[in-house]
């Protein structure tokens, strides 16, 4: 992405790519509870089909259950991330940082539990099975310094990682040692090491 990300006290992003879309999808964090996790989701709707504006819509409670058969099965969940990047490397950002998105369901994450209460979800608008975007990655790279150096930000987990009986996502498709090499962080920041689950390009 072009341009340089800032985050603002209130938990939001200002940047020349970053389109804020407010969830109502949202609550308060407990009380004294400051992020220190990041959750790296995929999502696309319907399932494999990238493009338009179903996960917004998803998001911001708008979505069309009639539009596909799918949507049957998730009509009236009430779900939201933090921020979205889109194939294109466009951010976007449903939930302030300082409040509790609900991304992660039942989790946990170093024996700690509700990994809502102090996490930040990064939803790649993907599948588990598609190489992701070099826009993405840049997006990425862009953003999780940002949050590393406003939140103390101690470790980056795939969502398989925090709900291993429940999800696969990012899914092989995503590259964590690409993610860690351009976001500059160590491997202390990758407790789950992924870095040979890389799909051939």
């Amino acid at each position: 992405m072009s341009g340089l990300l800032t985050l603002g006290d209130d938990g939001w992003v200002a940047g020349e790519a970053v389109n804020l879309l407010r969830s109502p999808n949202f609550d308060a964090r407990p009380d004294g509870v400051i992020p220190n996790l990041i959750v790296i989701h995929n999502i696309s709707l319907p399932p494999g089909e990238f493009g338009g504006t179903a996960i917004a819509d998803f998001f911001l409670n708008r979505l069309d259950w009639d539009a596909h058969p799918f949507y049957q099965e998730i009509r009236g969940v009430r779900v939201s991330s933090h921020f979205v990047i889109l194939r294109n490397g466009a951010l976007q950002q449903f939930v302030s940082c300082a409040n509790r998105a609900w991304h992660a369901g039942v989790s946990q994450h170093a024996g700690r539990a509700r990994c809502n209460d102090y996490s930040i979800g990064i939803e790649l608008e993907g599948s588990d099975t598609t190489s992701f975007e070099e826009a993405q990655y840049a997006t990425l790279a862009a953003l999780i310094p940002v949050l590393c150096a406003a939140y103390p930000i101690d470790a980056l987990a795939g969502h398989s990682d925090i709900a291993p009986d429940r999800k696969t996502d990012p899914g092989a498709g995503f590259d964590w040692l690409r993610c860690k090499l351009s976001c500059g962080l160590t491997d202390q920041y990758f407790p789950y090491r992924h870095f040979g689950a890389i799909l051939a390009r």
